[in-house]
């Protein structure tokens, strides 16, 4: 496939990439400028190594997988000159609503179980369905976003984002509990809320 002369210089096709990356690339840096200059980064890495690119997966996600290595990267090359201060959000009441969820022996409170899904795979197909996560994935605080960021999208080792955040394994397992039960919570009631769909 010769992208040179086919999709990369479909302009709509680059627009709707290019949106895409740059809500991405936000989420992780939190930084409209930083995320502006990693996107144009990768997208000039793409063009540079068109002719490396053998057609084995979709455009999109190779041109993605760019631009998860220029925004680790970054991550990387920031950690080692600033001194990234230690998570300090005020989650008390966070806490307090996960610890209602559970049974004093650990185990979920009947009304707080987790419902069937159904079917996971399909959905994640749906393009309206990550608009969805970006969406929930916007309101868990920030720290918290990017922690779960950093080990889910960005694929960092736990001892890695610790390394990186300066905080405790412990202190970062807590808050990845925090990330994937506030997910949860949000993606059962907007997305997977039995026969709904929002609009």
């Amino acid at each position: 496939m010769n992208i040179e002369n086919n999709v990369l210089i479909d302009e709509r096709f680059l627009a709707a990439t290019r949106r895409d990356m740059i809500k991405f690339a936000h989420l992780q840096l939190r930084d409209a400028a930083q995320a502006e200059d990693v996107v144009q980064e990768a997208l000039v890495a793409a063009l540079d190594n068109a002719r490396g690119f053998a057609g084995r997966s979709a455009l999109k996600t190779w041109i993605f997988a760019i631009l998860k290595n220029k925004i680790v990267d970054l991550i990387r090359q920031q950690a080692r000159t600033t001194n990234v201060s230690a998570l300090a959000t005020d989650e008390e009441s966070l806490d307090q609503t996960f610890e209602s969820l559970f049974k004093a022996n650990a185990h979920w409170s009947p009304a707080a179980r987790p419902r069937d899904w159904g079917n996971p795979e399909e959905s994640l197909r749906e393009q309206r369905f990550w608009e969805v996560f970006d969406a929930c994935l916007k309101h868990l605080p920030e720290n918290t976003a990017r922690v779960f960021m950093m080990r889910e999208f960005l694929e960092f080792e736990t001892p890695e984002v610790c390394r990186e955040l300066s905080i405790s394994t412990s202190n970062c397992n807590v808050i990845l509990h925090r990330a994937r039960n506030g997910l949860r919570r949000c993606l059962e009631k907007n997305w997977f809320a039995a026969g709904e769909r929002p609009c």
